[in-house]
C-alpha cells in the first residue's frame, strides 16, 4: 500500500509542476490553486509512504516518477519538443525507479551504544 501511496504522490508531483509552470508567477489563479492542492497531496503522501519506505527509496522514486511524467505531459501537450533522446532518458528513470522497487529493502543493523562506563575511553586525562 505504500508503494501506490507513493506512486500517487509521484503524479501530485507532477500535477503541482505542471501547475506551477503555467501559474505564471502565482497571478494566474486556477493554476495556483491547482499547484497549493497538488503541493500538499503529494507532500502527505510522500511523508505517510515514508513511514514503511526508507526516505532515500521513497525520495528517489517520488522525484523519479513526477519529474517523467512532468516531462511527457509537457512533451505529450507540445509545451516541450519531443524527441528520442527524451523519451529514451525518461524510460532510464522509469527503470531505475522499477530497480528500486525491486532490490529488497532491510535497515541497517546497528550495535547500541554502550552505556556502560567500563567501555567508554576516559576523557579527563
Amino acid at each position: 500500500m505504500a508503494w501506490v501511496v507513493l506512486l500517487i504522490s509521484a503524479v501530485f508531483e507532477a500535477a503541482w509542476a505542471t501547475a506551477l509552470g503555467r501559474s505564471e508567477g502565482f497571478t494566474a489563479i486556477a493554476p495556483t490553486v491547482v499547484f497549493l492542492i497538488g503541493l500538499v497531496a503529494s507532500m502527505a503522501g510522500l511523508g505517510w509512504a515514508t513511514r514503511r519506505i526508507p526516505i532515500g527509496t521513497a525520495y528517489a522514486v517520488w522525484v523519479g516518477v513526477g519529474a517523467a511524467l512532468t516531462v511527457a505531459y509537457a512533451m505529450a501537450t507540445g509545451d516541450e519538443a519531443f524527441s528520442v533522446w527524451k523519451a529514451v532518458f525518461i524510460a532510464g528513470i522509469i527503470c531505475a525507479v522499477i530497480g528500486l522497487k525491486l532490490v529488497p529493502s532491510r535497515k541497517p543493523t546497528r550495535e547500541p551504544l554502550s552505556a556502560d562506563p567500563a567501555t567508554v575511553p576516559d576523557s579527563s586525562a
